[in-house]
C-alpha cells in the first residue's frame, strides 16, 4: 500500500508591520532632555568627587589671586585642626549644624520675623557657595545654592563639609584656609590653637577684611566670648557629635 503523504499546511501570509512614525519634533526632544539632563549628571558626578577629592580652588580664591598675585592657602585635614577651632566655628556660624539636612528651618522663621535683619544661611549653605558659586547677593546665586546644598549633604559627610569650609574660608586679605590662618595670625599650626584663638578667628569669618583676631573691639570681644562658651556647650550637649565622630 502506498504511504499517506501529509500535507503541509500552508504557510500563513502575514501583513508587515508598518513602523510607528515617530512624533513630531523628536529630535528636538531628544536634544531638549540632553540639555536639560547633561548639566544636572555633570553637577552630581561634580559634587560627588569632591567628598573624596579636594576643591583645588574657587570662584573667590582665584579673583583674590588674580588682584593680589599671590594668596596664602595650604589644605590641611581635619585631623590636623584642633577640635576646639572645628566647634568654635559651627558654633559661631551655624550651632545646629548637626540636626538638619542643610537648611535650618528654625533660623530661616526667625530671620523672616526679624525682617531679614539677621543671616538664616547655615554652614552647608556657605561651604557650597564659597566652593561653587560666587559672592554677593542675587537670587539666581541664592537659588542655585538652594538647589546645590541637598546635593552636598546628600553626598558629602557632615565631617566633609567642616573641612572643605575650614580649607576655603577666607580669614584675612588673600589668607584662606584654617592652616594660613593660624600661621598668619598667631605663628602656630592649627593643632595647637587654644579656645580663645580660635573663638577669635571663627569671629573674624563674617567680615574677613576688616577684623583682625588680635585687635578686637569689645563687642567682638564679647562675641567671641560666646563663641567660646557655645563651642563647650555643643560639645557637652551631643551637637557636635556628627562631625567628631
Amino acid at each position: 500500500m502506498a504511504k499517506a503523504v501529509a500535507k503541509k499546511k500552508p504557510k500563513r501570509k502575514t501583513k508587515a508591520r508598518a513602523g510607528r512614525p515617530r512624533p513630531p519634533f523628536w529630535r528636538l526632544r531628544i536634544w531638549l532632555r540632553w540639555i536639560f539632563w547633561g548639566p544636572v549628571m555633570l553637577i552630581l558626578v561634580v559634587v560627588a568627587s569632591l567628598a573624596m577629592v579636594n576643591p583645588p580652588t574657587t570662584h573667590t580664591i582665584w579673583m583674590e589671586w588674580r588682584r593680589l598675585g599671590e594668596i596664602d592657602r595650604q589644605w590641611l585635614p581635619i585631623e590636623e585642626v584642633a577640635p576646639v577651632m572645628i566647634r568654635s566655628v559651627v558654633a559661631a556660624e551655624d550651632a545646629n549644624f548637626c540636626r538638619h539636612w542643610g537648611f535650618d528651618m528654625n533660623a530661616i522663621r526667625a530671620a523672616l520675623d526679624a525682617g531679614a535683619k539677621r543671616g538664616a544661611s547655615t554652614l552647608s549653605q556657605q561651604t557650597v557657595k564659597n566652593v561653587f558659586l560666587w559672592q554677593g547677593r542675587s537670587w539666581t546665586r541664592k537659588a542655585l545654592e538652594a538647589m546645590l546644598t541637598p546635593v552636598a549633604e546628600l553626598f558629602w559627610s557632615k565631617r566633609r563639609i567642616v573641612e572643605v569650609y575650614l580649607n576655603i574660608a577666607e580669614f584675612d586679605e588673600g589668607v584662606f584656609g584654617i592652616d594660613a590662618a593660624a600661621h598668619h595670625y598667631y605663628g602656630k599650626p592649627p593643632a595647637e590653637l587654644s579656645s580663645t584663638q580660635a573663638a577669635r578667628l571663627a569671629v573674624v569669618l563674617p567680615n574677613p577684611k576688616g577684623r583682625d583676631p588680635n585687635n578686637l573691639s569689645p563687642t567682638l570681644r564679647k562675641r567671641a566670648a560666646q563663641v567660646a562658651s557655645g563651642a563647650a556647650t555643643i560639645k557637652a550637649d551631643g551637637r557636635a557629635r556628627c562631625f567628631e565622630d
